[in-house]
């Protein structure tokens, strides 16, 4: 196979659309007055305390949702599945710990609901890490009569609802997962006997209006009555409220991203709200697929491609530590 130009092509481009970013920044009035890389607290990035040398390839981002019947922070329970877990930041907002599993090298973060924390998290480890790889591991809601409470969502793209992402991009801009990304989760879903969906999540800011479901004294506006059956109708499986964040920010910024999602209740079906169901299956899922995925960037390094395709084969994949092929951050999309 002959892609010896692949990785470097990908890096040319990588660096191009850096420089197109910072077309605006050079005439900013207001540059010289802000951080160039944002707040620092004794030298590590403000808000999630993260010491970015120790941030794996591949970063696992939880809710501290009790919606998903965690007994204790979500990051810090997966630590407890890696090998030589290492806390690398804890502050008010976030909590992290990284180690390997299976050869991946994976950093667990934790934080609050919503896109704006997704944001915050998401800036200091895009502008301080290597991380190539960002993954969403949460709870949702089906908005699809085929997807029943615990079951779990492999998201192929995100439906940005959320209105943050709007600062960031036009609004007919596709959150789109990475293509690898989703081809690991699943074989991890199947080799798991997980009963799982591949298809579109929707993202949105409201948990309650915006999601189309009432408010206050059954608050809501007369066309959002009209949005769960939108949703139904262009096949959209399930929502949530962080993926369109952390997918449209990784995109943006040339890494990978993707959601892996359990659900807890159906709105069209009426299947009521059971909490945690399916969660397991889905950080179980969530974790087997990224090391599926370390395997499968060894394998794309050794074939110097910047992409998984056909004709390779799982079985190329040779022990020793992923980050030791680690693919260049430009070759990821």
């Amino acid at each position: 196979m002959n892609n010896e130009h692949d990785g470097s092509s990908a890096a040319t481009s990588q660096a191009s659309r850096a420089s197109a970013q910072g077309e605006v920044l050079a005439d900013y009035r207001y540059r010289d007055n802000v951080p160039a890389r944002g707040l620092l607290i004794d030298g590590r990035p403000a808000l999630t305390g993260i010491d970015p040398q120790l941030v794996g390839d591949y970063v696992m981002l939880f809710v501290r949702d009790p919606l998903c019947a965690y007994e204790e922070d979500p990051a810090t329970r997966l630590a407890r599945r890696l090998d030589s877990p290492q806390s690398i930041g804890r502050g008010g907002m976030f909590t992290s710990w990284s180690g390997r599993y299976k050869d991946a090298r994976i950093t667990a973060i934790s934080g609050g609901s919503g896109s704006p924390e997704a944001e915050l998290c998401m800036y200091e480890l895009l502008e301080h890490t290597e991380a190539s790889t960002y993954l969403r591991v949460g709870g949702s809601g089906a908005l699809s009569a085929h997807v029943h409470p615990g079951d779990v969502v492999i998201a192929t793209g995100i439906v940005r609802a959320d209105g943050l992402t709007s600062a960031y991009v036009e609004p007919g801009w596709p959150a789109v997962c990475s293509p690898d990304l989703v081809l690991a989760l699943t074989q991890a879903a199947v080799q798991l006997n997980v009963r799982h969906h591949i298809g579109l999540t929707r993202s949105s800011a409201s948990d309650l209006c915006g999601a189309g479901r009432p408010s206050v004294g059954g608050y809501m506006r007369p066309e959002q009555a009209q949005l769960v059956d939108e949703c139904r109708r262009s096949g959209v499986l399930n929502g949530e409220r962080e993926a369109a964040a952390i997918v449209t920010m990784a995109t943006l910024f040339g890494r990978r991203a993707g959601a892996c999602c359990s659900v807890a209740d159906n709105i069209v079906t009426g299947e009521r709200f059971v909490a945690g169901a399916g969660h397991t299956d889905a950080v179980d899922i969530a974790l087997e697929g990224v090391a599926i995925l370390a395997q499968m960037d060894r394998i794309r390094g050794h074939h110097a491609c910047s992409t998984w395709l056909p004709s390779m084969s799982i079985d190329e994949a040779t022990p020793g530590p992923a980050d030791a092929t680690r693919p260049h951050r430009g070759s990821k999309l």
